[in-house]
């Protein structure tokens, strides 16, 4: 058998897992005064604390490192679900939007600084010649007169 802690708040309720109607307390070096099953810690300080409950020859002891706020609210895994979920469809949504808006702006031209329309576009120029490589040019064909073709 185990104890049964609830939290509420800064309020802990403890209950004894002895059957007795007698019970008797005993917190960290204190002794409460109170002889129900139940002990109830108000305005708890979530300082951890040694607690145990005995009727007779019977002892149960626990380590009690419980954390409790004033204004804390308690969501269960429903609320959490659906907060999760709506995060996502928004940002999703979000993503979405954003890429519809970007696509449509490729095609057009942007203004850049200064409002200046573009003009025509610039070709790229040639690459530079490889002067291993030069095309025979007019004019130039003694250069290349010692090459002629071999007959087989």
């Amino acid at each position: 058998e185990d104890f049964v802690v609830e939290i509420s708040g800064t309020t802990v309720t403890i209950t004894c897992p002895l059957t007795d109607e007698s019970v008797t307390w005993q917190v960290t070096k204190t002794k409460p005064d109170t002889k129900d099953r139940k002990y109830i810690i108000e305005d708890h300080d979530s300082s951890p604390a040694n607690i145990s409950c005995s009727s007779g020859n019977r002892k149960h002891e626990m380590y009690l490192n419980a954390r409790v706020c004033a204004n804390c609210e308690e969501l269960d895994a429903l609320a959490v679900t659906g907060i999760i979920t709506a995060d996502l469809l928004i940002t999703f949504g979000v993503l979405i939007l954003v890429y519809y808006f970007s696509k449509d702006r490729k095609g057009r031209a942007s203004s850049s600084a200064g409002g200046r329309t573009r003009g025509q576009k610039m070709q790229r120029p040639p690459p530079v010649p490889n002067p291993d490589y030069e095309p025979i040019r007019k004019g130039q064909r003694e250069v290349y007169a010692g090459l002629e073709s071999r007959g087989f």
